[in-house]
């Protein structure tokens, strides 16, 4: 028996909209990168995009878990001299959630060409309103 290899051509994407409202950080980025990879379908190809694309709502009231996790820093550095910078997780999240969940996805992500491409076709939204009517997508619970 052959090894299926799917191609890009065979592959249909769909949009899928998740609402993270109460729902734990990690878990939520988990199950967001296997959708945005393709893992939940049966052509999963490790090499070839067979993802679909997700969309977020709700950002702002993902939960952090654990007992000091809204202390722990994220660092960041500007690539000039003396420029690395820190921020706690709580604090992100209160300032900017939607580029929270961004960030926590994109660890969960190959770091490659292909996982910034799969990266791209993540929305991710403060509130719970989002312009992609258009697309149709269907609710997803994780």
């Amino acid at each position: 028996m052959k090894t299926y290899s799917a191609r890009p051509h065979e592959i249909i994407q769909r949009w899928y909209v998740v609402d993270a409202a109460g729902k734990p950080a990690g878990r939520l980025a988990a199950s967001v990168a296997a959708i945005l990879r393709g893992k939940h379908k049966p052509i999963f190809t490790p090499h070839v995009d067979t993802g679909d694309y997700v969309i977020i709502v709700n950002a702002e009231k993902v939960r952090l878990t654990g007992g000091s996790k809204a202390q722990e820093r994220i660092y960041h550095h500007s690539q000039y001299p003396g420029g690395l910078k820190s921020i706690t997780r709580g604090e992100m999240l209160a300032k900017r959630p939607d580029e929270y969940v961004r960030r926590l996805v994109k660890g969960m992500l190959p770091h490659n060409t292909l996982g910034r491409h799969m990266l791209g076709k993540l929305k991710v939204y403060s509130g719970p309103d989002h312009p992609h009517q258009a697309q149709q997508p269907e609710p997803l619970s994780l």
